[in-house]
């Protein structure tokens, strides 16, 4: 029997409902356990990107039949949990700053995120602190004021923080609405039909890599986006990660997001010849920033459809691109916190989590395979497609639209060991979660580990 979840994420891709059956499942009872159903919606993001992956191949190589797709508990929970079993030279990594966690509020709780700089500096500037206040100078202050005020007081500084919601309280706000209106992987066709082609794979080929050939350029950040194309450059993809030279990726999520891409800096604003020379041969656009953050740019999807048709834009954002939150910030920590969703996970002493950052991983996996769709359908009929995803909607699928639970089975999971990997790069020594996306004659690695951030000339191989 198909999981609800799986069901409901493969319909939401627009996928043909008769190849569910190509997709086995293994079951690890306590991979991820959790009161929402979240390893079954990690299971369902993976298993439906396989079958994805899965379904292109079989289009490009010709075959007749579309390989099997599996998806296992164990690589998935390991997956998901990327950031966090990570070891660069035997070090773990840095996920979260000092000032990027909980603070109780003289009514309330509160979340903040600061992990990047210039967000630290906006924190404290909103609260009318120092740059170097400390951790203990904060919570001073915040016991003083509520976590509505706090979260509104920051927000229009520019800086991330967010109040502790119930699932009631989420349910009744504007945003939590114009949420719940939108499917779960928007997709459109955009601009005019064009002549592009997906060039035919071969048959004999091994491992058969379904994004061979294709150029994505990766306008995103940490997470969901970043995975996304991760796994897009496992599938064969070539990946050019850009990122600004004043704002450059966290050193550590470079490192775990970055396998098998290659990474340069571009100032988007000075660079312009150079960047509409990579849109111009680019198969795929993916963005991760807040809804209009980079349309200065020529960067939204209706001007990129218009100027190259037959391309593949895919966008991502914390809460929509609608709304009255549309162009706020926003982090999976921060949407836990406002859906209902850390109120929901821990107790009436203080708020809890996911046991993962699920909405990232979750939501990467879901655009790498709303991608992979729209290449397929790009073949049939030339079109550009715009493919969007917020981690709002896919933590109101995780909250309301899960459905029924099957009868849980399956082997227990034993932990992470048997799907972690380790080989030398020029980061250092990697310790890594193997991919999760996973099809008989897929690829079972990436074909190169991450490279310094900035390394790489800002053209295609």
């Amino acid at each position: 029997m198909i999981d609800p979840m799986i069901k409901s994420a493969w319909v939401a891709l627009g996928g043909d409902r008769e190849l569910l059956a190509r997709l086995v499942c293994v079951e690890r009872p306590g991979a991820m356990a959790a009161r929402l159903p979240v390893q079954r919606l990690a299971r369902a993001c993976v298993g439906a990107c396989a079958l994805a992956a899965a379904e292109l191949g079989a289009l490009r190589a010709g075959l007749g039949t579309v390989p099997r797709a599996v998806v296992d508990d164990g690589a998935v929970a390991t997956a998901f949990h990327s950031e966090r079993v990570l070891r660069i030279d035997g070090r773990a990594p840095v996920n979260f700053a000092p000032l990027s966690r909980w603070w109780r509020a003289s009514y309330g709780w509160v979340r903040t995120h600061a992990n990047y700089p210039h967000h630290r500096l906006r924190l404290l500037d909103a609260l009318g602190l120092p740059d170097g206040a400390t951790p203990e100078d904060v919570e001073r202050l915040l016991l003083d004021r509520s976590a509505l005020e706090i979260e509104e007081t920051v927000y229009a500084a520019g800086g991330l923080a967010v109040a502790l919601r119930t699932p009631g309280q989420w349910a009744a706000h504007p945003q939590a609405a114009e949420v719940a209106k939108r499917p779960l992987v928007e997709r459109a066709p955009i601009g005019a039909a064009s002549g592009r082609e997906l060039p035919p794979l071969e048959r004999a080929s091994a491992p058969l890599l379904p994004a061979a050939g294709l150029r994505v350029l990766d306008l995103t950040r940490v997470l969901a986006g970043p995975v996304a194309t991760r796994t897009l450059a496992l599938l064969g993809a070539d990946v050019l990660r850009v990122d600004g030279p004043e704002r450059p990726e966290l050193a550590d999520q470079h490192a775990d997001t970055g396998f098998g891409k290659r990474s340069a800096t571009l100032e988007l604003g000075a660079d312009k010849q150079v960047l509409g020379e990579l849109l111009a041969s680019a198969d795929v656009v993916v963005t991760g920033y807040r809804p209009g953050a980079l349309d200065r740019f020529g960067l939204s999807a209706e001007a990129l459809a218009e100027r190259y048709p037959g391309l593949v834009v895919a966008e991502i954002s914390a809460w929509g691109a609608y709304g009255p939150w549309a162009e706020r910030r926003g982090f999976d920590s921060l949407v836990q916190v406002a859906t209902g969703i850390a109120a929901t996970e821990g107790s009436t002493m203080e708020p809890g989590a996911l046991p993962a950052q699920a909405l990232d991983h979750g939501s990467g996996y879901l655009m790498a395979a709303g991608i992979l769709r729209a290449l397929a359908e790009r073949s049939r009929d030339g079109q550009g497609r715009l493919v969007r995803l917020a981690l709002a909607r896919t933590a109101h699928w995780l909250t309301d639209d899960a459905g029924r639970d099957p009868r849980p089975g399956g082997q227990k999971y034993e932990g992470p060991d048997a799907w972690l990997a380790e080989r030398d790069g020029p980061l250092g020594r990697l310790r890594y979660a193997r991919p999760p996306v996973s099809f008989t004659g897929g690829p079972t690695d990436w074909a190169a580990p991450p490279v310094p951030l900035g390394s790489s000339p800002a053209t295609w191989s």
